[in-house]
C-alpha cells in the first residue's frame, strides 16, 4: 500500500523530516519490494509508483508512506531527491 499526502511546514518540523537522510536517483525504471515501512518527503523530481492497486504520481512536496511488503515499479521521469526514514 502507498499513502500520499501533503504536509504543512509545522508538520515537517515536528516530524524532523529535514534531518532525515537524503536519497537521489536519476531518471530510470526499476522494480522494488519493501521489506520494511519507509516514510519519505520528496524535494525534487517526478515519479510514478506503479502497483497492482493502481499508479501513484509523486511530485515535490509529497509525503509518502511505502508499507512493508509492497511490490511496485518506480518510473522516475525526472531525477528524484527525497528525505527518507525506515520505520
Amino acid at each position: 500500500m502507498v499513502e500520499v499526502k501533503r504536509l504543512n511546514e509545522a508538520e515537517i518540523r515536528e516530524m524532523g523530516i529535514r534531518n532525515w537522510a537524503i536519497w537521489e536517483k536519476e531518471e530510470s525504471r526499476f522494480a522494488h519490494t519493501y521489506d520494511e515501512e519507509e516514510w519519505c518527503y520528496f524535494l525534487e523530481g517526478e515519479v510514478i509508483i506503479e502497483t497492482d492497486a493502481g499508479n501513484y504520481p509523486i511530485k515535490p512536496g509529497d509525503f509518502v508512506i511505502f508499507h512493508n511488503g509492497l511490490n511496485c515499479v518506480w518510473d522516475i521521469r525526472q531525477a528524484v531527491r527525497k528525505h527518507y526514514l525506515f520505520k
